[in-house]
């Protein structure tokens, strides 16, 4: 076998990955608006300018896409929100994983606003694998939060008896009301408000 014929599978396999992250990068957008049940390899194929059979070919069942598509966005949510965050600790780094959160919904990282917002509203009373794996990246999002706010508190940067969980509560809510209406009134007002009543919140819990 010569290097030109042993670097083609090698070259197949990276054209392969290359279309399979292009499809889900466009599954991800799409189904912030039309939602994951609306995906379909017919609309992933208009939207990526594939063949149907092209887009099939990297799945084998609708439940697969749309796992497939959860764990995506996973990532992009990674790498737009909580990467960011991590250069800093403590309550510098409760503060910048809100302001990731902000800055992820006022620029338009995606059409309809948060993934994991939209999808957990599509999917809270359908149980199943779909809405398993969405539920535990909401889980894992609250840790990242919790660990942040509990740093916060043991460098002695909140009081001691902040209530953890209610104040990671608190801030996911103020969060996820902000997508929710920037997405339904396109209103950026509602960012401002948000981070003003991020920092009420936290001023409550900072030590005097």
């Amino acid at each position: 076998m010569d290097a030109a014929s042993a670097s083609t599978p090698r070259k197949t396999r990276a054209d392969g990955e290359r279309t399979r992250h292009l499809i889900l990068d466009t599954a991800v957008r799409l189904a912030t608006v039309e939602g994951l049940d609306g995906l379909s390899i017919g609309t992933l194929a208009h939207a990526t300018a594939m063949s149907k059979s092209g887009v099939y070919a990297h799945f084998d069942s609708k439940e697969e896409l749309q796992l497939a598509t959860v764990d995506n966005a996973r990532i992009l949510f990674i790498e737009a929100v909580i990467t960011p965050a991590l250069q800093h600790s403590g309550l510098p780094r409760l503060r910048a994983l809100c302001e990731s959160f902000l800055a992820y919904v006022e620029n338009r990282t995606l059409p309809g606003g948060c993934f994991f917002a939209a999808a957990a509203a599509e999917l809270g009373g359908r149980p199943g694998p779909l809405r398993e794996r969405v539920a535990a990246n909401q889980k894992g999002w609250i840790g990242v939060l919790t660990q942040a706010a509990g740093e916060s508190t043991a460098r002695g940067e909140l009081r001691t008896d902040t209530d953890v969980a209610t104040l990671v509560f608190e801030l996911n809510a103020l969060v996820i009301s902000a997508n929710t209406a920037f997405i339904l009134h396109d209103d950026p007002a509602v960012i401002g408000q948000a981070r003003t009543a991020i920092e009420r919140v936290l001023a409550a819990a900072i030590p005097t």
